[in-house]
């Protein structure tokens, strides 16, 4: 094979060489172009995913809280009506012993 030749077939391999590193390095570019795409769309749904675990959390919390706040509210109601029976039942017993006790004061004095 003539010299010319070689040469010639040397710089077609090196052209075609060339050809395939720049489509390599293309490629390569667009892969991360896309991969840095793809993150940002992860990241963002993640972001989403988050903030609404967090509403939800917030809104049973407070459900939660509602009822605690409305089963302390009917307990204090029943002891308030319970210590209101109670005292009503006692105004009998207690006039009496006011009744007594003055009786023996007056008692006393004369």
């Amino acid at each position: 094979m003539p010299r010319p030749e070689v040469l010639e077939r040397i710089k077609s391999a090196e052209q075609e060489a060339d050809e395939i590193v720049a489509e390599a390095e293309d490629d390569r570019d667009e892969r991360i172009a896309e991969a840095r795409e793809r993150a940002e769309e992860i990241r963002a749904e993640a972001q989403q995913e988050a903030q609404e675990l967090k509403e939800r959390r917030l809104e049973e919390a407070r459900d939660e809280i509602d009822a605690e706040c409305e089963r302390v509210l009917e307990d204090g109601e029943a002891e308030r009506e319970e210590l209101a029976a109670h005292a009503q039942d006692r105004i009998d017993e207690v006039t009496d012993h006011v009744v007594e006790l003055f009786q023996e004061d007056v008692h006393a004095q004369t």
